[in-house]
């Protein structure tokens, strides 16, 4: 079985921000599989899926983003799914809008969702899909940018960054990391100078 986090804060306000991207894209994904999320247990919404015949584990913390570690332990767990298995979806500001890097064995780059789950997990094994935000283009204050929708000129391009992400998961369910990144790290999925 593989454990495909997305990375995001719960309730409706939150929905749009680019800290959420994580949740959009599995939420994307969720929809072409057909599944519907609950949350029963493991402080989060889940689903359970088959991806051309393989169980995947789909999973949004409730628990706000500093302590997202505490699901995907849990989920972990209970599944006793190896790391190598685990995908995390995040936002990334060192990424331009548009970039998707997928990565194992990476540090979190201050992601507070990332280094919760570091902190549960114990390790920086698994893999991760990092999905570019770019910086604040006005001065705005990096807690506010990340907690802020994405600008204007990027919601046309951003349903093609969430499917370039979607299809980064694919691949890592498929046919492992080193195919997803070599498939998706090259590509820019957005309309922005890198």
């Amino acid at each position: 079985m593989f454990l495909i986090v997305g990375l995001g804060n719960p309730g409706e306000k939150y929905a749009r921000t680019r800290h959420n991207v994580g949740f959009a894209v599995l939420h994307a994904w969720s929809d072409a599989l057909g599944v519907r999320f609950s949350s029963r247990r493991f402080q989060a919404q889940h689903a359970q899926a088959v991806f051309q015949g393989k169980k995947v584990f789909l999973v949004c913390p409730e628990t706000y983003m500093n302590l997202s570690g505490n699901a995907v332990r849990a989920c972990r767990d209970y599944y006793d799914i190896d790391q190598e298995h685990i995908l995390v979806i995040h936002d990334d500001l060192d990424l331009p809008f548009g970039r998707i890097k997928v990565g194992r064995k990476i540090g979190s780059g201050g992601h507070k969702g990332v280094d919760s789950i570091v902190r549960n997990l114990g390790t920086t094994g698994f893999a991760r899909v990092k999905i570019g935000i770019g910086r604040p283009r006005y001065g705005e204050p990096v807690e506010d940018f990340v907690l802020s929708p994405f600008y204007k000129d990027q919601e046309g391009m951003l349903d093609q960054v969430i499917q370039g992400a979607v299809q980064a998961c694919q691949l890592f369910v498929l046919d492992g990391v080193e195919s997803a990144m070599n498939r998706i790290n090259c590509q820019n999925f957005g309309n922005e100078e890198v």
